[in-house]
């Protein structure tokens, strides 16, 4: 993964997505209790959380393939419901599971999609949208002929071809290689920077540390944290001290701390909890007072894997 593409700051002044209070119940199991949210026009949102946890419900409420049951979602002030034409136009889903007609070509899969949107003289568009995706070479095999990886990326194509200034992507790299990935995020980062809101849901944490501006991260069907990235990581999980002992043995003041520990070659090797660089120096007196031999330290940054366990785990909440 590049190095973070996410904006430093960003302010969003219009609301791209509404979602208030949104619930969602199948039988005796309630998949969204009370969703709110308000995403930001141009923003790159990320929406995070375990198997279960109501993502893709979420994105079915929006995309109106379900209903809720009490609340409300509106795409760019179209309500999913009331106005359901507008909000439609003004998204573009793409989906976790591949779904794909077998009875035609990768551009006829794009025209044909084209005009569910009522355009015409798109060709222009579908071309550039092919080669970003690198499915020129295959624009007029059959669907029936690609691999997974090519279906899924006529899957983000398709969510593409209407332009829409919403873009939601459920899982979108997943099962794909690596070039493709570098690929779409490359595109995607561009439509970004044009103004498109995208909303990502992802099991890769790298992902979306590198590219979202704002998380948030569900559970049972609720928000349990809400911030942006830089903020999640720097209050929530803070930073990690691993230190490598050659000689003797952690001082007990500093075994609350211990995050891990495991044997090494050459010693034990512990990871230290911190909150801040600054921790360090009295650390390593402290050891270096018990008289135990330090054979090697290294300071690691929290990553968004720490803060997203942290949280599943009940430790730490930003909601």
């Amino acid at each position: 993964m590049p190095a973070p593409m996410r904006a430093a700051t960003a302010i969003f002044r219009m609301t791209a997505i509404q979602i208030t209070g949104v619930e969602k119940s199948y039988q005796t199991l309630k998949a969204l209790d009370g969703v709110s949210l308000s995403i930001g026009q141009g923003e790159f949102f990320g929406l995070l959380g375990p198997n279960g946890a109501g993502k893709t419900t979420l994105i079915s409420v929006m995309a109106g393939l379900a209903r809720a049951d009490r609340g409300s979602v509106q795409i760019l002030g179209h309500d999913v419901v009331a106005d359901f034409r507008a909000a439609r136009l003004n998204l573009g889903v793409v989906p976790q599971e591949i779904v794909f007609d077998p009875f035609f070509t990768v551009r006829e899969t794009l025209k044909l999609q084209s005009g569910y949107f009522g355009l015409k003289n798109n060709d222009a568009w579908i071309d550039e949208v092919m080669a970003n995706l690198d499915l020129t070479a295959k624009a007029d095999a059959n669907m029936r002929e690609l691999s997974g990886g090519m279906k899924r990326r006529v899957l983000v194509a398709q969510a593409l071809v209407h332009k829409p200034p919403v873009i939601v992507l459920d899982e979108p790299t997943a099962g794909v290689d690596v070039e493709l990935r570098q690929a779409l995020w490359q595109f995607i980062s561009r439509l970004n920077r044009e103004g498109h809101t995208i909303l990502l849901t992802t099991h890769y944490l790298e992902e979306a540390e590198a590219l979202c501006h704002r998380i948030a991260m569900l559970k049972n069907g609720r928000v349990v944290a809400l911030d942006t990235t830089d903020a999640l990581l720097k209050r929530i999980s803070g930073s990690s001290l691993m230190l490598q002992l050659a000689q003797g043995s952690l001082p007990p003041a500093l075994l609350p701390l211990v995050a891990q520990q495991e044997a090494a070659p050459a010693g034990v090797k512990y990871l230290l909890r911190i909150n801040h660089a600054s921790e360090v120096e009295p650390i390593l007196a402290q050891v270096r007072a018990s008289g135990a031999m330090i054979a090697d330290i290294a300071l690691q940054q929290a990553s968004l894997e720490d803060v997203f366990l942290q949280v599943m785990d009940g430790r730490a909440e930003a909601a």
